[in-house]
């Protein structure tokens, strides 16, 4: 009997439909079911999809459907929700997001749904706690794509810059995903060496390292100007980290879970580097931040507590 690798998206748009272009090119999964308030676009989606199956690696079910579907999923992918626009950061759309996940939320469970939910609408941490307090699901199975697309996209320019395969640049972005994120750079490595130490020993000033990661944290503005949205890259992160799961892999992934006393804070949602596996999260791995870096840690905690306070407690008591 083959064993079902189900994966339901809810949201047809640019985001959802990266996703789900990715995942057919991948394979790693036997049945993918969309999910849109608009059906007929989810159906046309569904057919567009399906009619490039004779190319794919590997057969996969494609179809639309309602929330029924969610009951025997082993993953859904949610990415619905209201686009950020120019000159909009990504806290402001907490408001109008926030009821628009929970109302989904609220559909999936009424199915039966027991799988892993993987949060990528914005602002994602703020969104993943939506879905946590409004599911009543164990945090583990709570995941948000959080800095995932971030430290993809520190790599590539890390690699860039140093001329080296960016698969071999491990670092990670940390904190929000959002204008308060950091990067802990005493943690990053070029193969098995410190990125600190490829910087002096070849002469390259550290300052550079500062420029990269402002480059890592305008990314998505300086993308939205140009082309009003930012598709690609996440869609192939949430592929690479739905594989993660339904893989059993215990892959160490930057994503967005949920904190009970890692780091000194409790109560919020947040990038840190996890191990992920089919449980979801099994570990968040707690790294030895310099003084520096745990007070810029602090502040993204603090960013997000008050938001939570502010915008989002209020319509978690509805």
């Amino acid at each position: 009997m083959v064993e079902r690798r189900k994966v339901v998206l809810v949201g047809t748009g640019f985001v959802g439909m990266s996703m789900a272009y990715s995942m057919v090119n991948q394979g790693g999964m036997n049945e993918l079911v969309l999910i849109d308030l608009l059906k007929e676009k989810a159906e046309g989606e569904a057919m567009d999809l399906a009619h490039g199956m004779p190319f794919a690696p590997s057969k996969m079910d494609i179809k639309a459907g309602d929330y029924d579907e969610c009951k025997d999923a082993n993953i859904v992918v949610i990415t619905a929700g209201l686009n950020q626009k120019p000159n909009q950061t990504r806290l402001e759309l907490a408001m109008d997001n926030a009821k628009i996940i929970k109302d989904i939320t609220q559909k999936v469970v009424a199915s039966g749904f027991n799988g892993i939910f993987v949060v990528a609408s914005n602002p994602v941490d703020l969104m993943t706690y939506v879905v946590y307090k409004t599911s009543g699901f164990p945090k583990e199975k709570i995941i948000g794509s959080g800095t995932v697309l971030d430290s993809a996209r520190l790599r590539y320019l890390i690699g860039e810059y140093l001329e080296i395969a960016s698969k071999n640049i491990h670092a990670y972005i940390m904190g929000e995903h959002g204008d308060s994120s950091f990067v802990p750079w005493s943690h990053c490595y070029v193969g098995c060496k410190r990125l600190i130490d490829v910087m002096v020993e070849n002469n390259k000033p550290i300052s550079d390292l500062d420029k990269i990661y402002t480059d890592v944290q305008q990314a998505a503005y300086e993308i939205i100007n140009r082309k009003k949205a930012t598709y690609y890259g996440i869609g192939i992160a949430l592929t690479r980290l739905v594989k993660a799961i339904l893989n059993d892999e215990n892959a160490i992934m930057p994503v967005s879970t949920y904190l009970e006393g890692e780091y000194g804070h409790k109560g919020i949602f947040i990038g840190v580097p996890a191990v992920i596996n089919r449980t979801g999260v099994k570990d968040i791995m707690e790294l030895k931040l310099e003084e520096q870096d745990q007070k810029k840690f602090d502040h993204s905690c603090e960013i997000l507590s008050q938001a939570i306070r502010e915008n989002i407690d209020e319509i978690m008591k509805d």
